[in-house]
């Protein structure tokens, strides 16, 4: 059976307070029966922590005098998983206990670290912004996404070489402005030598980079996660969308996130013009439907021929009988 290792490592946190815990506190501690509680200590055991049974009616279980956990040792990427976890799900709303827990617990890592290591991470939490949850595991080489958050900490050039998304390799100096977590993914924005202007550049896609010496100043006002939101929005894809609907900024923002659209006012009147660049349309009728809101769609014409196909499919489902046989 598999043991929840949170309760395991709560019991041994417990234990860790000194005395003797009987089984039935530890139990109701736990939020497990005495059965349960008797298994953890085994699984204890079994990682060669010294956990005593203390006979008698006000018996249970202790640790072993003198005992100490060992310091907490972590590779660059366990530390990066642990405290990136902490502060990102804070900032997304996901960690439903207090900020001073949060930052507590934050702290506690952080003393533990190699020196070096507790640099690089400080410098990484300070640089970054977090624009969104993230939905997917895809994660950027640690050594190279605290490299370039340090370098972008202390605005100090890097060397980097970069895969395209064609595949194409080159080497380029970025003056990185700023380090960005999106939908799963890491990005660092700053100017770049090859172009000559202000790009965008994926981390997971950079196989090297080494720091530079010499300094720069960010731009008055740069915004590195509005200017990644843009970058990604303007990607060029196969279908150009326009679509005008009488909302709001915000009412279209549920539907149309800033990475998916992008919003203009159209002077004198209560309209937005929403332009989303899209590699298949079928995902766009039903937001659509789901603003409840007026709208008009400029191009292309076959987005127009989905949103009747789902209108024909809606009203079919409306005048269906509740006593109609299901069709599988």
């Amino acid at each position: 059976m598999t043991r929840p290792i949170a309760r395991v490592l709560t019991l041994l946190e417990i234990l860790q307070g000194g005395g003797t815990r009987t089984v039935a506190e530890l139990a109701e501690r736990l939020d497990v029966d005495e059965r349960t509680v008797r298994r953890y200590v085994e699984h204890l055991l079994d990682l060669d922590i010294p956990v005593r049974s203390v006979r008698g009616r006000h018996g249970g279980y202790r640790l072993a005098p003198g005992y100490r956990m060992p310091p907490l040792m972590l590779t660059g990427e366990e530390a990066l998983a642990v405290l990136l976890g902490l502060v990102a799900g804070r900032r997304a709303g996901l960690v439903t206990t207090s900020a001073a827990a949060a930052e507590s617990a934050v702290a506690k890592v952080r003393r533990v670290l190699p020196e070096a290591l507790g640099r690089r991470l400080e410098a990484l939490l300070e640089i970054t912004d977090f624009t969104a949850p993230a939905r997917s595991a895809l994660t950027a080489e640690a050594g190279i996404l605290l490299t370039v958050a340090e370098a972008a900490r202390d605005r100090r050039p890097v060397e980097l070489a970069y895969t395209a998304s064609h595949g194409g390799a080159s080497e380029r100096v970025v003056q990185p402005y700023g380090v960005v977590a999106h939908s799963g993914r890491w990005y660092v924005t700053g100017f770049d030598s090859a172009s000559g202007e202000v790009r965008t550049f994926r981390v997971d896609r950079i196989t090297s980079v080494e720091t530079r010496e010499g300094t720069f100043d960010v731009p008055a006002g740069f915004d590195s996660a509005e200017r990644v939101l843009t970058a990604i929005a303007e990607t060029p894809y196969q279908h150009e969308v326009s679509v005008r609907i009488q909302a709001t900024p915000a009412q279209i923002r549920s539907a149309f996130p800033p990475a998916v659209a992008i919003l203009e006012e159209i002077d004198g009147t209560s309209w937005l013009r929403a332009r989303i660049r899209a590699q298949r349309l079928e995902w766009i009728p039903p937001l659509l439907a789901a603003l409840d809101r007026p709208f008009v769609i400029e191009r292309p014409e076959k987005l127009r021929e989905l949103v009747r196909a789902l209108v024909t499919r809606l009203s079919g489902h409306a005048e269906e009988s509740p006593d109609a046989p299901y069709q599988y």
